[in-house]
């Protein structure tokens, strides 16, 4: 596995009940109204402490594209098959082709949360990344994020393996400590 792999993979997935694409441009007034709608419950998201404007969510997704494109992460904004409603974005970053491994990173529209649209999405995203190579994918969350850690051990079945002490800056700008999960293939598909 190698920086190719990751511009050679798929920019559609697809789910029993989702399409999952790389971010374009068409993409922006969904994401524009999926983030404002969904503010309250992003209080973790560093990217998404403030309303957007349609401007900023199509630099997003331009700039989400080219990063796809650079292979240097995969990207994809999931839709609902039956009326093409945005359900959220998920995505793999940090690879180690080495390892190999990625964390994963999702953001689900608050409006359509309790229907397991977003688990379907995670797990799509997950076994593709198993199939191109990667051996292990972490999820890591702040300790206080407690709707993100019962999401990744309960809904998406990873294994917590620990804290990671003042690991990274939140949201606020403070230091934090953060939990991390793993999950390993084989995970089918939903």
């Amino acid at each position: 596995m190698n920086r190719q792999t990751l511009i050679d993979a798929p920019r559609r997935l697809g789910s029993e009940r989702l399409v999952l694409e790389a971010p374009c441009t068409a993409h922006a007034p969904a994401l524009h109204e999926s983030i404002n709608a969904s503010l309250e419950t992003l209080s973790f998201i560093a990217w998404a402490q403030s309303p957007w404007t349609i401007e900023r969510a199509v630099r997003f997704c331009e700039g989400g594209l080219a990063m796809v494109e650079d292979g240097e992460c995969l990207i994809f904004n999931a839709f609902r098959k039956s009326d093409g409603a945005f359900v959220g974005r998920v995505d793999l970053h940090t690879f180690d082709f080495e390892a190999p491994r990625a964390e994963i990173g999702y953001v689900g529209d608050a409006r359509h949360a309790g229907q397991g649209l977003m688990r379907e999405a995670v797990l799509t995203v997950v076994a593709a990344g198993f199939e191109l190579g990667l051996a292990r994918i972490e999820a890591i969350s702040e300790v206080d994020n407690l709707r993100a850690l019962h999401f990744a051990e309960k809904a998406l079945g990873f294994r917590c393996e620990g804290r990671l002490h003042h690991r990274e800056r939140n949201a606020r700008g403070e230091l934090c400590d953060q939990l991390m999960f793993a999950a390993f293939p084989p995970i089918a598909p939903p």
